[in-house]
């Protein structure tokens, strides 16, 4: 059976706390959702300002194969606006609660079906596609519940959703509530919140129990904890479940992935299942030794199949079959007894707290093998200017290739204007900054500041340090160190 599926990032996603996308980076996101075959895309609320009404319109304008949704509550006013966008489609939500109906609007449940009937009969009068959604369904009546669902399709709604609106629900008990409403004659789906850390097994047994479209957000983002994580569920479908698909390219999910976070600035966790940094990563030198000889043994589908590499990591679990693959990775040949005297060292450094970054891999490999790789760029010397009422400011000397480069930039702080100064150069254009973290290895106020970054250049992710007093140099230090060691590559 094909599942359908309907994306909220651009509406429940961006009410994450602290996110806010222009028009010009809703439109990119919802071009490659459309690219990767997504069937519906809410596209915002059409109510909310003018600014989101032009960035509405600007994606209804672009003649994409998905249908283009605006959130819209049961009012005239409302539809209106959706109307103005000239949208597809219109995902109509009603309270159906007790709490909502009563607390909240403060009107009567018949009260409630008459306002739900007429706001679908005016979309319908005005062309549009509807889909209701019963907010609060989860701790709706179940009675009640199929009442507005009934009345709404008698009115012309052409779908249905169950929204379980605070995360309350678990696997069974959404499995029964969608096999109590199996008979209800129009398209159902589902719609989930993570409060439990369950919205795509609720999703997944929502499926198998008859919903054959659910609602999600890229990485899963959204409001309090967030919305059914799309990457997870559509790999989740296509992988586990053998008689369900979808129609997303699932080779492009890392890709919109890590669009949606650069946009929206929502970091996402390492061990995050599919798109998580670490999702393919091994360092157990047991689970290396397997993925080497079949992938499967420590592997449940191939990075390969959504966009991704695998990486073995070096720390003092690895054995050394994984190390092995990973200085050939940087284009290291060692014969067996230097392979385990660079394994030794590895533990040695691990056991004393150190985490290992490529570069310690390399110094250390290079220490082993006597080689001594000479530096493309070279840090001769970088002035800071900063202060309550001046722009953070900095100016760096280098040595690019024996030619000496005096270059400037600014930034929101000392640190990123130094970086900016550097970064801006031509030879850094394929390198991208992806992580940064640091942390202060001494007491006081003169301790020494640790910084460990992530940089990629085309497929490769390498990890680099600087450890210095001052966290201008540790940083400077460590991004020029990790950057050499990419060019050598």
């Amino acid at each position: 059976m094909q599942i359908k599926v309907l994306d909220t990032t651009l509406r429940d996603g961006e009410q994450t706390p602290g996110v806010s996308l222009t028009s010009k980076e809703k439109l990119r996101i919802a071009s490659k959702l459309d690219e990767i075959g997504l069937d519906y895309i809410e596209a915002g609320s059409a109510i909310t300002s003018e600014g989101e009404r032009e960035s509405i319109k600007e994606i209804t304008s672009q003649g994409f194969n998905a249908e283009i949704l605006s959130f819209s509550r049961p009012l005239t006013r409302d539809i209106d606006y959706c109307l103005d966008c000239d949208v597809d489609a219109v995902n109509l939500v009603v309270p159906t609660s007790d709490l909502h109906i009563f607390d909240k609007l403060k009107i009567t449940k018949d009260e409630l079906i008459e306002m739900s009937n007429s706001a679908v009969d005016y979309c319908k009068d005005h062309g549009l596609t509807v889909e209701l959604s019963a907010e609060d369904a989860s701790r709706s009546s179940i009675d009640f519940l199929r009442k507005v669902f009934l009345n709404a399709i008698d009115q012309g709604a052409d779908r249905v959703c169950v929204c379980d609106t605070v995360g309350i629900l678990t696997p069974d008990t959404s499995f029964e509530l969608f096999n109590n409403l199996r008979d209800i004659n129009a398209p159902i789906s589902c719609h989930y919140h993570n409060d439990f850390g369950l919205a795509v097994a609720n999703t997944l047994s929502a499926i198998k129990a008859g919903a054959c479209e659910f609602h999600s957000t890229v990485n899963g983002i959204g409001e309090r904890a967030g919305n059914t994580s799309f990457e997870e569920c559509v790999v989740a479908i296509n992988r586990l479940l053998p008689d369900f698909s979808t129609d997303i390219k699932i080779h492009e999910i890392y890709n919109i992935s890590k669009l949606v976070a650069r946009l929206t600035g929502v970091y996402i966790q390492p061990n995050k299942a599919i798109v998580g940094e670490n999702a393919f990563a091994h360092e157990s030198g047991i689970h290396s030794d397997g993925i080497i000889k079949n992938s499967a043994t420590y592997e449940p589908m191939t990075p390969e199949l959504v966009g991704r590499t695998r990486r073995f990591i070096v720390g003092k679990h690895m054995g050394t079959h994984g190390l092995d693959s990973r200085l050939k990775e940087l284009g290291l040949d060692v014969d067996k007894v230097q392979l385990q005297q660079i394994c030794d060292n590895i533990k040695e450094l691990a056991d004393k707290g150190k985490t290992v970054t490529d570069v310690d891999l390399q110094a250390i490999a290079d220490n082993v093998l006597d080689i001594n790789h000479e530096d493309r760029i070279k840090l001769e010397d970088v002035t800071i200017v900063s202060g309550n009422r001046v722009m953070p400011t900095a100016s760096v000397k280098l040595n690019v290739d024996g030619e000496e480069i005096l270059n400037a930039g600014v930034g929101i702080g000392p640190v990123d204007a130094a970086i900016n100064a550097i970064k801006s150069l031509e030879i850094f254009d394929d390198i991208d900054f992806i992580e940064y973290h640091v942390d202060a290895i001494t007491g006081g106020t003169d301790a020494l500041i640790d910084v460990i970054i992530k940089l990629q250049k085309g497929d490769r992710i390498l990890s680099a340090r600087g450890t210095e007093p001052d966290i201008i140099d540790a940083s400077v230090k460590a991004y020029i160190s990790g950057v050499n060691r990419l060019l050598q590559e």
